[in-house]
């Protein structure tokens, strides 16, 4: 239910998932609520990507570090200790891009996977950082220091961890946060009900009353501190593109892609049927623009007009929502400030990365549908109204807020 991820992911895998609804057995995908299934974990579900240069953040930070951020395990209650799954990897893949108007290619040049043992009796968890680029794979398992890697116990002092890989030195963060998306997802699908003839006639809420559904709730982290030169390794690209996902294993010792997520606030909102959202999990971006996902696109911009004629309108143009926003990969112009909304490269594509509080919902579907358009929530929230407002964002690394 949290529209986390993108028309990228919306679009495809029509083949994925035409064989999955003709092939006996479970469909073992997920994705943060795109889709149940009964043997899904949350441990093992994605909700959001963040990506950004530091000094955006932190003006006191080094010149040319960047940060990655990989949310999962939505909707974790407060103050209860949760992990990180030990059978599964936590990936995020990063492509070297020649300029900000080069065609998104989808196929990774690096790729940080984080992988976690199971819990020990102070509830920390080690993990081993492998970076695969350039062909060779670096397995971290001790910091600098010498000491194991290790996750954040509730109620504890950041752990940050400084791992030592080809060369860089990164710094990693694994833990419990607060959940920093923001989203009134309950009164969405309301108007989408209502666009699609589906339910009684309805409007977004009015900022005193509208309730932000992540409020109160923690995730699993994953930060990562990276510095440019590690991601160029000697190219000079200034521009990259990045998406994040969870495998599991395949019963056959090995493992298989399970999550996929990049840009937020698209898939769950826009696709109806579920095996596509599930399908859609399963392969990579670079499979995004595949001729066979023409109808799960065409069911992401039928719910758009919809929602759009609701306000009189119907200026959706599929082919425009293709080449912005497929393939589905998060695109970082790192000459250039951060901010989900900061700019556009000549496809209409973001180019910003994301930070932690920018407005992605209202950012997204306002460039969809052309207009403006907001579910009137906020990350501070609005005076007076106690459904609303996320913890101020942490001063230093990891900056996403303490758990509640």
């Amino acid at each position: 239910m949290k529209l986390t991820k993108k028309i990228g992911r919306i679009i495809l895998a029509i083949e994925v998932a035409l064989i999955a609804l003709l092939t006996p057995g479970i469909i073992v995908a997920s994705d943060h609520d795109d889709g149940e299934v009964d043997i899904k974990g949350r441990a093992v579900n994605l909700t959001d990507l963040y990506v950004f240069r530091e000094k955006d953040q932190n003006s006191g930070a080094a010149e040319g570090d960047l940060v990655f951020i990989l949310n999962s395990n939505p909707r974790s209650v407060a103050r209860y200790q949760y992990y990180f799954s030990p059978t599964a990897l936590y990936q995020v893949h990063i492509t070297q891009v020649g300029d900000v108007n080069s065609p998104a290619t989808g196929r990774a040049d690096i790729v940080l996977r984080f992988a976690f043992s199971p819990p020990n009796n102070r509830g920390m968890q080690a993990v081993a950082v492998t970076a695969i680029r350039g062909g060779s794979e670096t397995v971290a398992k001790t910091t600098v220091n010498g000491g194991l890697i290790a996750t954040t116990p509730l109620n504890s002092n950041p752990v940050l961890n400084t791992v030592p890989v080809a060369g860089s030195n990164l710094t990693v963060f694994a833990g419990l946060r607060e959940d920093p998306f923001f989203f009134d997802v309950e009164q969405f699908f309301r108007v989408r009900a209502a666009a699609l003839g589906t339910g009684p006639r309805t409007a977004f809420k009015e900022p005193s009353q509208a309730i932000d559904f992540t409020k109160g709730y923690n995730v699993n982290t994953i930060a990562v501190r990276v510095p440019k030169a590690f991601l160029q390794a000697g190219t000079g690209a200034n521009v990259f593109d990045v998406w994040s996902t969870i495998s599991i294993r395949d019963g056959a010792g090995g493992f298989k892609q399970f999550e996929r997520l990049a840009r937020p606030a698209i898939n769950e909102g826009l696709i109806v049927t579920p095996e596509y959202l599930e399908a859609f999990n399963n392969i990579p971006p670079r499979l995004d623009l595949s001729a066979a996902a023409a109808p799960v696109r065409q069911e992401a911009v039928a719910t758009l007009n919809a929602v759009d004629l609701l306000d009189g309108r119907d200026n959706v143009d599929p082919n425009a929502i293709a080449g912005a926003f497929l393939p589905d990969v998060m695109r970082i112009d790192t000459t250039k400030p951060s901010g989900y909304a900061s700019a556009t490269n000549s496809q209409g594509s973001l180019i910003g990365g994301r930070m932690l509080t920018d407005d992605v919902i209202d950012i997204t579907l306002g460039a969809l549908v052309g207009s403006p358009v907001s579910d009137n929530v906020s990350y501070n929230g609005t005076p007076g109204n106690p459904a609303q407002g996320h913890k101020p964002v942490e001063a230093n690394f990891p900056y996403v807020p303490s758990p509640n």
